[in-house]
């Protein structure tokens, strides 16, 4: 048992969108601090999603919930063997996955249809708000693993 409690640290929305999906969009992309350069992008990518789309935040909430996994697995040991377990995901976790995942998707995607990220930021998004793509892909793989394994659910604890 930890001494001291975890902390949860509250965290600031997006002055822009008042969001605090948008924000951590922001920081799960930064890389090296560069938060003003990112900021930029994901600014860009939801004004050109508000043209696509109508309501580039609806859009981006949309995407969130179709790509958000419900269960998971977690290796657990027992006697030797590994067993996958699954587990449900707590909500944050399910934010931090689904925000991952459509940025990692949007990172593989292919060059020659889209020239910067931000194009393939808003393709992967506006894709992952209409249940399609490499995001929601992960999601159902994900998912059938814990399904396909829940025959060791009984080992949770």
């Amino acid at each position: 048992m930890p001494r001291h409690p975890y902390k949860k640290i509250d965290f600031k929305v997006d002055p822009i969108y008042e969001s605090v999906e948008v924000a951590k969009l922001i920081n799960y992309i930064m890389k090296d601090g560069k938060k003003s350069l990112v900021k930029r992008m994901v600014y860009e990518a939801m004004e050109e999603l508000q043209k696509v789309e109508n309501d580039a935040l609806k859009t981006l909430y949309k995407a969130i919930s179709n790509v958000a996994p419900v269960v998971e697995v977690k290796p657990r040991r027992l006697g030797g063997a590994s067993y996958l377990v699954p587990a449900e995901v707590r909500k944050e976790r399910r934010l931090y996955l689904a925000l991952n995942w459509i940025i990692n998707a949007a990172q593989s995607r292919a060059n020659k249809e889209f020239h910067t990220f931000k194009d393939k930021l808003v393709a992967e998004i506006s894709e992952a708000a209409k249940n399609q793509g490499q995001a929601v892909a992960k999601k159902a793989q994900t998912e059938k693993l814990a399904d396909q394994n829940r025959a060791f659910s009984h080992l949770r604890w």
